[in-house]
């Protein structure tokens, strides 16, 4: 006899003890794929653990963000001359370009790659951290401070090198601290300017020492230091003129200069970065700060990246009231 799969029809129930006990011994032998093939089949919903998806590395995700910086409504009359091929100025407060000049060119950016080393290494280490330093991180080239292999150093002395001093050892001793790697390290930062909106930007360097695929935009600077600028710890190291450091023998003490030209020469200058490289050139992103009012400047390959940081500074606080 034919059984319509439409039209109930009474069994004995002998018969269906058997053909239950038949599906589930077939079921077995099949390893569940006849439940597997009946539920595709019939449509019902699959269990919650096949219809997961698979997640990438916690590291991978990248979370939807408001744009850091907003393009100017309107070419303001009078701006200034700068002699740098890019550059951008910006109000921290609210992310207000309020001038640019080829901000979206991506160019070589030297130690101002330090600004997201920085950043990166204040939220994955407490200033506290001890830091041993890795016996690769004495052989970086260039601009290095002295670190020694297996010292052991806090997290905050390291970003006084790396941000005051410009150290390119101290990037290098953070980056492994932080990540395992420097290579490791290197992918967090373009996740991170991924995770940011920074689309002219790409990182190769944890210092910018080497300028081969490393390179960022006037704009994206911006953002990123108005980013960076809200950590209370990055605020205040930037802003320090000299800074005295203890350190263990045999060293004992250490003194850090500022290369940023603004700070104790520009009234409210109090940030941010400075770099130099010959394919770089002059780059400065600077901040200042008056009667409640930040402003973000950069310049990327100037004849005088003082002077063109200067102009764009004040031009921008005597926009007060109509920006």
């Amino acid at each position: 006899m034919q059984y319509s799969v439409l039209t109930p029809v009474r069994r004995p129930r002998r018969k269906r003890r058997w053909r239950v006990l038949a599906l589930l011994l077939l079921t077995a032998a099949l390893g569940g794929g006849a439940f597997l093939f009946a539920d595709r089949e019939l449509g019902s919903r699959p269990s919650p653990a096949a219809a997961a998806p698979k997640l990438p590395p916690k590291t991978a995700r990248i979370a939807r963000t408001v744009p850091l910086l907003t393009a100017p409504h309107s070419r303001l009359h009078g701006a200034p001359s700068v002699s740098a091929r890019s550059a951008i100025l910006v109000d921290a407060q609210t992310g207000a370009v309020l001038w640019e000049k080829r901000a979206h060119s991506r160019r070589p950016v030297a130690s101002t790659t330090k600004i997201m080393t920085a950043t990166l290494a204040l939220e994955r280490l407490s200033p506290n951290t001890r830091v041993e330093v890795p016996a690769a991180a004495t052989r970086e080239p260039l601009v290095k401070e002295g670190l020694r292999a297996g010292e052991r150093v806090p997290a905050w002395k390291l970003l006084d090198g790396l941000l005051i001093f410009s150290g390119n050892d101290d990037a290098y001793a953070l980056a492994a601290a932080a990540a395992g790697t420097r290579l490791r390290f290197v992918a967090l930062m373009n996740a991170k300017a991924r995770e940011l909106g920074l689309r002219d930007t790409h990182f190769t360097s944890v210092s910018g020492v080497i300028d081969e695929g490393n390179y960022s935009s006037a704009w994206d600077l911006a953002a990123l230091t108005r980013y960076a600028l809200r950590d209370p710890h990055f605020r205040a190291t930037v802003a320090t003129r000299i800074a005295h450091v203890p350190w263990a023998a045999p060293t004992f003490d250490k003194v850090y200069v500022n290369k940023n030209p603004l700070l104790g020469r520009y009234r409210g200058a109090d940030g941010v970065k400075t770099g130099w490289t010959t394919l770089a050139g002059h780059c400065l992103v600077a901040s200042a700060h008056r009667g409640g009012r930040r402003l973000i400047a950069v310049v990327l390959h100037a004849a005088d990246a003082y002077r063109d940081t200067r102009r764009l500074l004040d031009f921008g606080f005597a926009l007060r009231g109509r920006s």
